[in-house]
């Protein structure tokens, strides 16, 4: 079994068990070897409520790393709170929970959005 097989195994087992609504969004991680995406859902309607990413013209830094993670959840965490939403649900997308994924939720979190 590939790498990306097994990831994509944890990415369902992860989904079949949170949901998003407009309130409590999901907020979905994707990242790759270059950059670092993450969307908050609302699965009810099946509608993106905001998105950011490394490619997002308010990211300063244009190299991959933990402290550009950090401003992209920055950047997130502003957003939806600019939407009026303090709670989310985190779905890492079958990533480990280290590294870039954890500083992205961590700077969703300096922001004051709960999950």
């Amino acid at each position: 079994m590939k790498v990306k097989d097994k990831r994509h195994h944890r990415k369902i087992r992860i989904r079949k068990k949170i949901n998003g609504t407009a309130s409590v969004p999901r907020i979905a991680v994707f990242k790759s070897n270059n950059n670092i995406y993450v969307q908050a859902i609302d699965d009810l309607n099946q509608v993106t409520i905001a998105s950011a990413s490394t490619l997002s013209k308010e990211v300063k830094s244009k190299n991959l790393s933990v402290d550009t993670s950090k401003e992209v959840g920055e950047l997130m965490g502003k957003k939806l709170n600019d939407l009026k939403i303090s709670k989310a649900v985190f779905d890492r997308g079958g990533y480990v929970y280290h590294g870039r994924v954890k500083s992205l939720a961590d700077g969703i979190r300096e922001k004051g959005i709960e999950f």
